[in-house]
């Protein structure tokens, strides 16, 4: 992947990949290729149009605009909101920047930083109990993805009580929760916007997926700045996840026009960036770059939800308690060839947003551009080629293709999948 691509070959040309998708679904004939359905033998949108609901918070994005955090909190009703972060992000600095701009306006925060990566679920329910003993009354994450969660599990418990493992599934969340503020200081898990919680059960060794409309946070504050301060292998993971959650995104059966838009953004965008704030960390416009990326990544999978990258992810990073982006940046070309074998029309679009081909490809050449060009770019950005660098082995197969089965993400992913299908892919990624 060039690091300067030429004029026309990103973000602009990805705005008018995303233009050509929505002509083709609102105003050409249907007869033409591009369907929604993917594989799955859907029929084009123009000749079977679905309602579709865009859930989105209130979003703070710039430079500097931590300080906006605070003015969130007095607007919601805060008196002493609970801070959630992690001991690398506090020793970064920035919950204490954060902490300073809550008490200049007069409110009295409680920091809680008893955050592990993929959190667990004793951390999510010891999180919970300090909100209460602290009589907190707004909940504030300002961490990477594990964090977010981390602090979405502390709010549902606050107003519904139980265990966080009670509420696996969709819309089981009965009661209102706090205010939700959600800063990243990550680029790629979408988590602040996101109607997601993800929490490691720590008795089957596996990620539960909690989704509700009640999880979109209030408020999502972006400062770019914050992005400076990842680890590298943090950055290559974080950066692999936003590009998976644009292409699942886009390709799930999920999708309409209101998330096609931002998963071409992010896919473009990712494709553009990500290895220039790997090799000039501190480059402004990178990084802003990258944190829209997550931004727009987030918008699109939170409403059209994901596929079988994830669903497969979740099991692994369960397992060894791994980044969950570098997982998916292993996965993500073998499950594009999978879900392109049936529907490789939908590709076409990504590949172009890619910059790597123009109008009239054929959908399977697409599909294999895109596979070459993840797995290129995680060679770049310094990510294993398979999962057993990682620590999977064969005998992880069965098991870990059991759990996928029953994973939420997977009943939106455009082609559908047996527990066979899905252990030949766990091998092929090996």
């Amino acid at each position: 992947m060039a690091l300067d691509k030429a004029p026309g070959t990103g973000v602009d040309a990805h705005r008018r990949a995303g233009e050509t998708v929505l002509v083709d679904e609102f105003e050409r004939e249907p007869d033409l290729t591009v369907h929604t359905g993917g594989g799955c033998g859907a029929p084009p949108p123009s000749t079977n149009p679905r309602v579709s609901k865009f859930h989105a918070p209130e979003i703070v994005f710039g430079p500097d605009s931590l300080r906006e955090a605070a003015f969130a909190a007095l607007r919601l009703g805060a008196r002493r909101p609970f801070v959630v972060t992690d001991p690398g992000v506090f020793e970064a600095g920035w919950p204490n920047e954060l902490l300073t701009h809550l008490r200049e306006a007069g409110l009295s925060p409680r920091l809680w930083t008893d955050v592990t990566p993929n959190p667990k679920d004793h951390e999510v329910e010891a999180g919970y109990h300090e909100y209460v003993a602290s009589g907190c009354d707004v909940v504030m994450g300002l961490g990477g993805g594990s964090v977010i969660d981390a602090a979405k599990g502390v709010a549902l418990l606050a107003s519904n009580g139980g265990r966080i493992l009670d509420y696996e599934g969709i819309d089981r969340i009965a009661n209102p929760i706090p205010p939700l503020i959600m800063m990243p200081s990550t680029s790629g898990t979408g988590a602040d916007v996101s109607q997601f919680c993800i929490v490691t059960d720590t008795e089957r060794h596996t990620k539960i997926t909690i989704m509700g409309r009640a999880l979109v946070p209030d408020v999502s504050v972006i400062d770019p700045r914050l992005l400076v301060t990842m680890p590298e292998w943090l950055n290559a993971a974080t950066g692999l996840d936003a590009l998976t959650h644009g292409i699942e995104a886009f390709v799930s059966l999920a999708n309409g026009p209101l998330t096609d838009h931002h998963a071409l953004q992010a896919v473009s965008l990712v494709n553009t960036h990500l290895a220039t704030t790997m090799l000039r960390p501190d480059d402004r416009r990178a990084r802003q770059a990258m944190a829209q990326a997550a931004l727009e990544a987030g918008l699109a999978f939170t409403n059209a939800i994901l596929g079988a990258t994830h669903a497969m992810s979740h099991q692994v990073g369960g397992m060894l308690d791994l980044p969950h982006g570098l997982i998916n940046g292993v996965l993500l070309p073998h499950i594009v060839r999978f879900n392109g074998a049936t529907g490789p029309e939908r590709f076409v679009p990504i590949a172009q947003a890619m910059g790597l081909v123009g109008h009239g490809v054929p959908g399977d050449e697409a599909v294999d551009m895109v596979a070459v060009a993840i797995r290129k770019l995680g060679d770049e950005v310094g990510v294993p080629s398979g999962l057993g660098a990682l620590g999977v082995t064969e005998a992880d197969v069965p098991r870990l293709a059991v759990l996928t089965l029953g994973d939420a993400c997977l009943t939106t992913n455009p082609r559908p999948a047996d527990v066979d299908q899905v252990e030949a892919l766990f091998r092929a990624a090996l």
